[in-house]
């Protein structure tokens, strides 16, 4: 690929997300916008934004990059991305919009008036943030590695960067822009190269009949391996990580506390689903094209390198150019939006425990947040995109997801239960995902733990209600009227009436 594309793409989408950022600086005034823009984030607005945080580089190079290694296996990841937003619109948008919360912690201490609850809420939000951003910059590295033959740690470090201008100008508000920009330009920048593939290869008969026949490995897209029991736990046990994960995400959780109000939070859950729909139909596209026309299929050696590199490889010329360089764009809008949205909301939390709560101590805590993260990137290598960011859902699924669950539906829970619950699905899960690493692809019990969602969050589950009905003298003596609040819908606003602007 030509380097002067993935200069060109990335200066174009860094100068754009900075002049947004700057632009949403000029309206961002209060404590209250730098956190939750003061709660007036309207649903198509809202519903843009979280799909431009929530489509990161799994969806945006992994999932293509699966589908080229695994086939229709590979199809479970775009099914379970999307499928967990049922879950929120079912059970968390609105409840956790009525709360009144500005972030988790604030939710676990008001649930449960425990200041335990929530610290030990804030250390979990706080590991979830970085161990998914660290995927981000990862993908960022492969992408100015791929496309501009410069150093891996420039593509994280130009992420960084960004990602801290535009928190520490506009703070939520500010990011609010950027994100809802973002996810137009990532759906873009796969749907416009696709279609021009797509017509392509309708006007040109050999390349139509190797996509409808049988490449050198077997099919585009062929059929799975044998059913086994392992596969059949691989596949349940992803399931459970990504439609429960998907509701303890922090930077997805707190968009919803820019809503208006609960019902604004429903109709936000239910355009985000036909946002995602639409859009991981490309990254499908790309896997099938990539088995076909990729050589070797493996993408000089990084699947997750296919959708930077089909655009060129079937189009070329000047156009081919041009489509990697949208391609590229998109990627790095991608790595862009979910670090800053990851960034808010740890800035959000650390600045609340530690800083005090206010504007000032937001802009260092979104420092720290973006720092340390990049710290680990530049000092480990990546995995499989979607695979890493799969392991991410699955520690989130066995803890912060049985908190907010049962802390919406259950007015059993108590403080005591909460914290062995969340601690307990961690603890496993860091435990089977650390030594499951560690064993070769045929030892015995290799895939339990390395896909252990199946079994940790039932038992995170488990134990936070047992140590809960053990615990029945700690419930919160006002447990009855927070329930209320969750459950009971607002009373409407008249048309002339206004709407709350602070927390």
């Amino acid at each position: 690929m030509n380097p002067a594309i993935g200069y060109t793409a990335l200066i174009a989408v860094s100068l754009a997300t900075t002049a947004i950022g700057f632009y949403g600086l000029r309206i961002s005034r209060t404590t209250s916008d730098f956190y939750v823009a003061s709660r007036t984030v309207k649903p198509w607005w809202n519903a843009s934004a979280i799909g431009g945080e929530y489509l990161s580089a799994a969806s945006f190079l992994g999932i293509a990059g699966l589908i080229v290694i695994s086939g229709v296996d590979a199809l479970w990841f775009p099914i379970g991305y999307t499928a967990g937003y049922l879950m929120l619109l079912f059970f968390v948008a609105a409840p956790l919009r009525r709360s009144g919360a500005y972030t988790i912690p604030d939710f676990a201490e008001a649930r449960l008036e425990s200041p335990v609850a929530r610290r030990v809420t804030s250390v979990l939000v706080v590991a979830v943030g970085w161990f998914y951003i660290v995927p981000q910059l990862h993908g960022a590295a492969l992408t100015i590695r791929t496309t501009t033959g410069l150093p891996s740690w420039v593509g994280a470090a130009a992420v960084a960067v960004v990602v801290c201008l535009t928190v520490v100008t506009g703070g939520m508000r500010s990011i609010t822009f950027v994100q809802a920009f973002q996810y137009w330009l990532k759906l873009t920048a796969l749907a416009v190269p696709a279609i021009f593939m797509l017509l392509l290869l309708a006007g040109t008969p050999d390349s139509a009949a190797q996509l409808a026949t049988t490449p050198p490995a077997g099919g585009i897209l062929p059929p799975a391996a044998p059913v086994t029991g392992a596969s059949v736990y691989g596949t349940l046990s992803l399931m459970v990580a990504l439609l429960f994960g998907t509701l303890g995400l922090p930077h997805v959780l707190v968009r919803f506390y820019t809503n208006p109000d609960g019902a604004a939070a429903r109709r936000t859950t239910l355009i985000v689903l036909g946002l995602l729909s639409v859009f991981y139909l490309f990254p499908t596209m790309y896997g099938v094209l990539g088995r076909a026309f990729l050589p070797g299929r493996d993408s000089g050696g990084f699947p997750d390198a296919t959708v930077l590199l089909l655009p060129g490889a079937l189009v070329g010329g000047p156009l081919g150019d041009v489509l990697s360089a949208l391609v590229v764009s998109g990627a790095f809008a991608a790595f862009l939006s979910t670090t800053s949205g990851l960034v808010v909301s740890l800035a959000g939390v650390i600045s609340q425990d530690v800083l005090g709560g206010s504007v000032r101590g937001f802009r260092v805590a979104a420092v720290v947040a973006a720092v340390v993260p990049l710290g680990i990137a530049l000092v480990t290598d990546s995995l499989a995109l979607a695979g890493s960011v799969g392991l991410v859902f699955a520690f989130t699924a066995s803890t912060i997801c049985p908190l907010l669950l049962l802390g919406i539906w259950w007015r059993g829970l108590t403080d005591a239960g909460a914290v062995a619950g969340m601690l307990t699905g961690g603890l496993l899960c860091g435990a089977a995902i650390l030594f499951g690493s560690q064993l070769g692809p045929e030892a015995p019990w290799r895939g339990v733990l390395v896909q252990p969602a199946a079994w940790t969050v039932p038992a995170a589950f488990l134990v936070a209600v047992l140590v809960s009905r053990a615990t029945r003298h700690r419930r919160s003596p006002s447990v009855s009227r927070f329930m209320a609040k969750l459950h009971v819908p607002e009373r409407p606003l008249a048309v002339d009436e206004p709407r709350p602007q602070g927390g």
